[in-house]
């Protein structure tokens, strides 16, 4: 099995256009501050997926610059632009991380493709409250999918849902596919008042606040300090329950 990391990616975000482009920390973007974080995981190669809407140009000539292999593929057909980022770069076991989650814990990624060596499984996720991560708005994990189950995907149903989603109907599917899961931490279990995924400007903000204090005083933060920061602030909590109450997923 060859592993890699893609990165779904995209300029035209309607709440906050060009967000993965915008200073982050310390003259780093959100796309790089990611990147950077999964850069801490050996034996899988890193590549972006966005589409081909002449908006991302500007996105390509950015990773290519910095040597960041991308993909372009399909605009709204996400599915069968992540199918096409594997197979252009030679992989068949992909870990799914959206772009505008500064907060994802890379050992959480590691412990995917680790878990993804000893079983046969299509789909392997993490889930907390019994729901799957993805759906949630900690921006704390990656999804990890083989190219076959996404291949079944394209070759079996039209939905949107499944094209847009990419991973939905696979994990929604139990029957057809084989799923299997990591509970996230005891210490999170029963939470969802935690917002780190950015999608707007006060979700930006916020995040900013919480990684520009921890990564000064410890570059090797780990998702407890952030809860503890969390936790000890209770305006930051309060708009991130806020944003919650808006954006149900």
């Amino acid at each position: 099995m060859n592993f890699g990391i893609i990165i779904q990616a995209r300029l035209g975000s309607t709440r906050l256009p060009r967000k993965i482009l915008k200073e982050f920390h310390d003259g780093k973007t959100l796309l790089e501050t990611v990147i950077n974080n999964l850069q801490n995981v050996s034996d899988a190669k890193i590549i972006v997926a966005t589409s081909i809407n002449p908006n991302n140009d500007e996105l390509e000539s950015f990773l290519k610059e910095r040597d960041i292999t991308v993909y372009r593929g399909s605009e709204d057909d996400v599915l069968s632009r992540f199918i096409g980022a594997a197979q252009t770069n030679g992989i068949n076991g992909i870990v799914r991380i959206c772009s505008d989650n500064p907060f994802l814990d890379w050992h959480g990624v590691a412990a995917l493709i680790e878990k993804a060596k000893t079983t046969d499984a299509d789909y392997i996720g993490y889930r907390i409250n019994n729901t799957p991560s993805i759906k949630t708005h900690f921006g704390f994990w990656g999804e990890y999918v083989t190219l076959d189950a996404l291949k079944r995907v394209a070759a079996t149903t039209d939905e949107k849902p499944a094209h847009e989603h990419v991973t939905i109907h696979i994990y929604t599917h139990p029957e057809e596919y084989k799923c299997e899961w990591i509970e996230c931490p005891a210490y999170l279990q029963g939470r969802n008042d935690i917002r780190l995924t950015v999608d707007n400007a006060e979700d930006f903000e916020n995040a900013q606040e919480v990684y520009k204090t921890l990564i000064e005083a410890n570059p090797n933060f780990g998702l407890e300090d952030v809860v503890r920061y969390i936790d000890e602030h209770t305006v930051l909590r309060d708009s991130m329950r806020q944003m919650i109450e808006k954006n149900q997923k």
